[in-house]
């Protein structure tokens, strides 16, 4: 492992001179009810100020990643051992995120503005996918409405969307930009259930350059969500995604010639996504709890690997399925909770044959669920969990994690955390990915290490660490270049809420 000593002290020094508030990984809560520092003020001298919200939050993070930096051609060499001469595949950076934000609430009207500055230091990757500056809008939306009054309400704008779990549909937080969509919602909600539909264009950033929505890519979806079937909530769904021609192509401004930003648009696709999502209710089945989702895709989908005509008529054809069930020992010190979680994400067993049953994985928040790391996404994969969480102290929390991943089908390939499959179309000779249906389905394994600390009632501590060890696929892949070797990140983090 190459960490570099004098990096991680000069990170952890920076960090530890800005203090906390929220993480990613389940953050402890503040230690009170913090309304920042400038609400707090105004609305002490009058109670006017009550119906404004006016504040910000800046998160500082230092990452470290060991032969698995995205630095060298992308991830077609994450775990590769040995690399051409001048070539590199560590990584560490300084991010830093800055949210400037302003809302008004009023009895049937609500106004909400937010900006934000997003910036790395030292990051190898170019172009850079977590640097957008200097300032530009993340979200501008008006809500019309009032659910204490009458049930429908309307929200237009700019503006974050966040489903379930975020395994479908996230605001992608954890991102030094994060995801955000040009959109109408409209939401109706009873005693009985509640359902929002929505449309909307997704918006890609463009370092710069004012972040503009992708005009060939839509986003629509109901979402019903409901207590009827007793002890848990469910959610039942469809989601629709289409890209026209174009898309791929709509954000290389100021770039070089040949490169485009791994944040472009999809390629041409119209799937429809349906799905059922459960989870226990708080205290239903006593310490017992468990989550569970099942979807299933239609529709067609353009692979830009395969040469037309037949990229251009794929049916799609796709399933995934999520299992989680978990144990928590409420009496015993730290509370700590055992959990057992299988994930699922069909394959493509044959890339020409007019179908496409690689399971289309949205617009996600990856990071919470397949490793820590950030390696791989909900496509071709099983993946078992296994997780432990325990709460030392109310401002505490800590989780040990370990994964297994395998390939759902060793005829399609191994996809990034962003979605992008890994390599071509071509079969694999062992120097670098591919498709090669001999090898090994079993991809490997990762332990992650994650704890947050509420310092006070502002400010928060995160930190966490993974290793990921190569199984016989990835070692397979490297075979005749040198090999395969494991990967490790870390990261340090503190947000400062004002």
């Amino acid at each position: 492992m190459n960490l570099n000593p004098k990096s991680l002290a000069t990170g952890a020094l920076l960090l530890a001179a800005a203090p906390v508030l929220h993480a990613q990984y389940a953050p402890p809560p503040p230690t009170q009810p913090f309304p920042g520092f400038l609400n707090q003020e105004l609305r002490a001298q009058d109670p006017y100020w009550a119906n404004w919200d006016l504040g910000a939050q800046l998160r500082l993070r230092y990452e470290v990643r060991d032969n698995g930096g995205f630095t060298f051609t992308g991830a077609a060499a994450d775990f590769r051992k040995v690399l051409p001469a001048g070539a590199n595949n560590d990584n560490d950076y300084f991010l830093t995120k800055l949210l400037v934000r302003a809302g008004y609430t009023d009895t049937w009207w609500s106004a909400f503005l937010q900006g934000r500055q997003s910036t790395t230091t030292g990051d190898g990757r170019n172009p850079n996918v977590e640097s957008d500056g200097p300032m530009d809008l993340h979200q501008a939306y008006v809500t019309v409405g009032n659910h204490k009054e009458f049930p429908v309400s309307l929200k237009v704008g700019r503006q974050e969307l966040s489903y379930g779990e975020e395994r479908l549909v996230g605001a992608f937080a954890w991102n030094n930009v994060g995801r955000v969509f040009d959109a109408a919602k409209l939401r109706w909600q009873n005693e009985y259930f509640t359902a929002e539909g929505f449309t909307g264009r997704v918006i890609i950033p463009n370092d710069n350059n004012f972040n503009q929505a992708n005009d060939y890519d839509w986003f629509s979806g109901l979402y019903v969500t409901t207590k009827l079937v007793p002890k848990q909530t469910t959610d039942v769904y469809l989601l629709a995604r289409n890209t026209a021609p174009g898309s791929t192509t709509v954000n290389t401004v100021g770039l070089p010639a040949g490169i485009q930003t791994p944040l472009n648009g999809g390629s041409p696709r119209d799937i429809y996504t349906l799905g059922v999502r459960g989870k226990s209710n708080p205290g239903e089945l006593g310490n017992w709890d468990y989550t569970y989702e099942l979807m299933a895709q239609f529709g067609h989908y353009n692979d830009p690997l395969i040469a037309a005509p037949l990229s251009k008529s794929l049916e799609h054809e796709a399933y995934a399925m999520v299992l989680n069930g978990g144990y928590t020992f409420a009496d015993v010190p730290w509370t700590p909770r055992l959990g057992l979680e299988y994930s699922f994400a069909s394959g493509d067993s044959n890339p020409t044959d007019g179908k496409h049953t690689t399971f289309e994985n949205l617009f996600p928040t990856n990071h919470k669920f397949y490793g820590y790391a950030d390696y791989f996404s909900l496509q071709n994969l099983h993946d078992v969990r296994a997780m432990l969480t325990v709460k030392p102290m109310p401002q505490l929390s800590v989780a040990l994690e370990g994964h297994l991943f395998w390939l759902a089908d060793t005829r399609d390939s191994l996809y990034t955390v962003a979605g992008a499959r890994r390599g071509t179309l071509a079969a694999s000779t062992g120097a670098g990915y591919g498709i090669n249906s001999s090898f090994s389905s079993f991809v490997g394994g990762e332990v992650d290490l994650i704890a947050g600390y509420a310092l006070t009632k502002f400010a928060s501590l995160e930190a966490g660490y993974s290793h990921f060890f190569t199984g016989g696929y990835v070692n397979s892949t490297f075979s005749t270049v040198g090999g395969a070797t494991d990967a490790n990140w870390c990261y340090l983090q503190t947000t400062l809420s004002f």
